[in-house]
C-alpha cells in the first residue's frame, strides 16, 4: 500500500515512520522546504524516542521520503491523511481548522482519481461533515470519500503507542464509498489486527467526538487526583496510597492518578478547551470539563506561591534552581508546562532562576523569562540554590544523590511537585521537604 501523509509535525512524522515500519510506502509532505531538507538529512524536528532510527531504517529502505510537492507525494496513494496543526484559537478557545480546510482543498485540487482522505488531526466533531463540503466544493467531478482516524500518541512514548495501541478508531460515511474507506484503512492497519488490537468501526462524528472524550476524561482524572491530594495534606492522608486504593479498582484503574502540577502539553489544554466550547454551542455543557480546566489553571499557578511560601513569603534576591521544564519527560514540548505558569512570577517576584531540562532548553529559551540561567545538567542547577524546585520528573532526576544536592545548595528547601524522592530520606539529608500530597 501507499499513503500520503500531510504534515511533518508530532503526529504526522510519528504515524509516518510507523506505518513506514508496517511496510507501507510513505510519502511525507509539508510545506516547510527547510523541515524536509533537514528530514531528507536525517535531522529530526522534534525529541521523541526511538524515532530517529525509526526514520532512518524506513527512509534507506525507500519506505518513507519526504517531499513538498503535494502532487508527487499523493500519485498512487491509496489514501491521504491530514495531520495538520489544530490550535486553540486566539478569542475564544474552539480548535482553529483552518488548517485543516485548506489542506483539504489542497488535495482535492491535486487528486487525479478517486480518493480516500483521512482526518489524523485532532479536530471537533462535525470537521468531517465540513471536510467533506470542501472537497464537494472544489472537485464536484471526484468522488473523495472522508473518513476520521484520529491518533491516541503519547509524547515520549509514541512508537509503542502506535505499535501496540489499546484500539484502533476508524470513522467513516455512509454507503459503498464509507465501506470502501473502512476497507482501505482496514488493510492499512492490518499488522495490528493480526495481533488482535480491537479496530472501534464507527460514523466519522463518534470517531471524532471519542477522541475529544477519551482526552477530558484523563483530564479530569489528573484534576481529580490532584484536588484529592491537596485533601490530604489537610487531613494527614497519603495521596499515594489513596490513589493505590483507588487504581486497583479494575473500573478505575492505576493510570494518570499521579498528583502533581497540573496537566500541559499539545493535547489535554487545547482537546478540553475545544470540547467544552463545542457542547457549549451545541446546547449541551459539559460541567465536569468546564470545571477540570479552570481548576488545572488555579493549580499551575498555585505551584509559584508554594515555592514563595516555603522560603518565607518572599523570594527577592534569593536562588531557586528548577529542575526540567517540558511538561512531560522524554520530550521537548514546552506547551502549556507548568514551567510556564510557575517560573515567570518567580521570576517578577525578584528570584534568581537556574534551570535544566535534558531535552527542553531550546525551547524553553524562547518562551520563560530572559534572566533565567540554564545550567549544564542538574547538580549545576543546584548550585548556591536556596530552594530547588522539581517540576519535571526526568529519570535522571530520581537517582540524584541527596548527599550531593545537599553539598550543591546555600539552602535547604527542596520543592518536590512530581513526589519522585523519599521524604524520610530527604530529611535525613538536611532538607526541608515538600511534596505533593504526602504528609
Amino acid at each position: 500500500m501507499r499513503i500520503a501523509m500531510l504534515g511533518a509535525g508530532y503526529v504526522g512524522l510519528v504515524s509516518g515512520a510507523c506505518f513506514a515500519e508496517f511496510g507501507v510506502e510513505v510519502r511525507l509532505v509539508d510545506t516547510d522546504a527547510a523541515k524536509v531538507a533537514g528530514l531528507r538529512e536525517g535531522r529530526i524536528p522534534i525529541y521523541e524516542p526511538g524515532l530517529d532510527r525509526l526514520v532512518e531504517d524506513n527512509a534507506r529502505e525507500g519506505r518513507l521520503r519526504f517531499t513538498t510537492d503535494l502532487a508527487e507525494a499523493m500519485a498512487g496513494a491509496d489514501a491521504v491523511f491530514l495531520s495538520v496543526g489544530t490550535p486553540s484559537r486566539r478569542g475564544d478557545g474552539h480548535a482553529d481548522l483552518s488548517y485543516v480546510f485548506a489542506a483539504a482543498e489542497q488535495v482535492a485540487r491535486a487528486a487525479a482519481g478517486p480518493l480516500v482522505l483521512v482526518t489524523k488531526s485532532t479536530v471537533p466533531v462535525g470537521t468531517g461533515r465540513r471536510v467533506r463540503e470542501v472537497v464537494r466544493a472544489a472537485r464536484p467531478d471526484l468522488p473523495i470519500e472522508v473518513a476520521s482516524n484520529p491518533e491516541f500518541l503519547r509524547e515520549g512514548s509514541a512508537i509503542g503507542d502506535f505499535m501496540r495501541p489499546d484500539r484502533v478508531v476508524i470513522g467513516t460515511g455512509d454507503g459503498p464509498g464509507g465501506e470502501r474507506a473502512l476497507a482501505v484503512l482496514k488493510r492499512l492497519y492490518r499488522p495490528l489486527y493480526l495481533i488482535e488490537t480491537p479496530i472501534v468501526a464507527t460514523s466519522i462524528e463518534t470517531a471524532e467526538l471519542t477522541k475529544y472524550a477519551a482526552n477530558a476524561f484523563l483530564a479530569m482524572k489528573v484534576t481529580f487526583i490532584n484536588e484529592v491530594a491537596d485533601l490530604c495534606e489537610r487531613v494527614g492522608a497519603d495521596v499515594h496510597d489513596v490513589a493505590r486504593g483507588m487504581g486497583l479498582d479494575g473500573r478505575i484503574g492505576r493510570k494518570f492518578l499521579r498528583a502533581g502540577p497540573g496537566y500541559g502539553g499539545s493535547c489535554f489544554p487545547k482537546d478540553t478547551l475545544a470540547l467544552a466550547r463545542t457542547a457549549a454551542d451545541a446546547g449541551s455543557p459539559v460541567r465536569l470539563v468546564e470545571t477540570t480546566i479552570a481548576v488545572n489553571e488555579e493549580r499551575k499557578a498555585a505551584m509559584a506561591e508554594r515555592v514563595v511560601a516555603a522560603l518565607g513569603g518572599d523570594v527577592a534576591g534569593k536562588t531557586v534552581a528548577v529542575l526540567g521544564l517540558t511538561f512531560k519527560p522524554e520530550t521537548d514540548d514546552m506547551r502549556d508546562a507548568p514551567s510556564l505558569s510557575v517560573l515567570p512570577p518567580l521570576a517578577a517576584a525578584g528570584a534568581k532562576l537556574r534551570a535544566f531540562d535534558p531535552a527542553g532548553t531550546g525551547t524553553a529559551r524562547q518562551l520563560l523569562p530572559a534572566g533565567v540561567h540554564y545550567a549544564a545538567n542538574a547538580l549545576d542547577a543546584a548550585k548556591g540554590a536556596d530552594a530547588l524546585v522539581l517540576l519535571t520528573e526526568w529519570n535522571e532526576f530520581r537517582a540524584l544523590s541527596s548527599a550531593r544536592l545537599r553539598e550543591a545548595m546555600r539552602g535547604d528547601v527542596v520543592l518536590d511537585f512530581r513526589n519522585v524522592y523519599d521524604p524520610e530520606a530527604m530529611r535525613a539529608a538536611g532538607f526541608r521537604y515538600h511534596s505533593i500530597g504526602r504528609p
